[in-house]
């Protein structure tokens, strides 16, 4: 079996030198990101209406449009919005199917190719897994805080406790769930059966595995930063449109600003793609040199 220095050694390689991997993760990536941006986005305003004493709703962007544009551009728009956030939703557990995949085939030294059919065929079982641990995910927290504290009432803080004990809970779950999507992908294992093999693997070898608390080092710093840049992305959107309404229209501005906002995302999910092939990479490279050992629980 390779250590863990050679793993993740190989783990860059394919992350820097596969074309097809840097695709996906970049597909991945950015919308991804375009939802996490979309929703804190929401998170800004009501703070916005908190802070000036309003009590924000939660279609007041969709009414201030309404009110502000044409039907036609209205309906156009929004039936954009809806269709983007499906494909959002729907987007990165395709992408990661055919990381895992082609990543899979670059370690076992055959053609790195058929990512399509690779994240068509690993679609639904991904997907479920991500549906599974959607609590685990930064901004969801930070979207329930939010709900909470403006429709909490009286129990805000036993609320607050609650879904911060969930938040903490999904997040120790899906790490020791980290060698369930190579599962699903390498070995055509159900959810259940890869979950379970992951946690027997992680339990029997994590003394063998050190490497894990490098690549926690690498997650937490991709946490950091992407909280950071998500962060900074509807800030950055948000002044930019303020600013211009002192020279342009709200709806020229809010534009302006909204394609400003689409290129910084852009760039973003360049970057956080190479993180995440290598975060993926790292699990299913793992989980290949361990399927070769012999499971603990057999005897003789």
């Amino acid at each position: 079996m390779l250590t863990p220095r050679e793993i993740i050694a190989h783990a860059w390689a394919v992350t820097t030198t596969e074309p097809d991997l840097k695709r996906w993760g970049f597909f991945g990536a950015f919308f991804e990101i375009l939802l996490d941006v979309k929703l804190l986005v929401y998170q800004i305003y009501f703070l916005y209406s908190y802070m000036r004493g309003e009590g924000g709703g939660l279609f007041d962007i969709e009414i201030m449009l309404y009110n502000a544009i044409p039907f036609w551009l209205f309906f156009l728009l929004a039936g954009s919005f809806i269709l983007l956030v499906i494909i959002e939703l729907f987007v990165p557990s395709l992408a990661d199917g055919a990381i895992i995949g082609l990543t899979a085939k670059s370690h076992g030294k055959e053609k790195v190719s058929g990512g399509f059919v690779l994240a068509l065929y690993n679609f639904f079982p991904i997907l479920a897994v991500h549906e599974v641990f959607l609590f685990s995910s930064l901004s969801i927290f930070i979207t329930s805080i939010s709900v909470i504290l403006r429709y909490g009432a009286g129990l805000k803080t036993m609320m607050i406790v609650v879904v911060s004990i969930i938040w903490v809970i999904s997040n120790v779950i899906k790490f020791f769930s980290s060698f369930t999507e190579p599962g699903i992908v390498v070995e055509k294992l159900n959810i259940f059966a890869a979950g379970a093999k992951s946690v027997k693997l992680m339990m029997g070898y994590m003394p063998h595995v050190m490497f894990l608390f490098l690549l926690l080092i690498v997650i937490s710093i991709r946490i950091f930063i992407n909280t950071l840049v998500i962060v900074l992305v509807p800030l950055a959107m948000l002044g930019i449109g303020i600013g211009l309404t002192y020279v342009f229209q709200p709806i020229v501005s809010y534009s302006i600003a909204g394609v400003i906002g689409l290129l910084l995302t852009l760039v973003a999910a360049y970057f956080f793609a190479y993180l995440h092939i290598f975060k993926q990479a790292v699990w299913t490279i793992m989980y290949m040199e361990l399927i070769k050992e012999k499971e603990l629980d057999k005897i003789g």
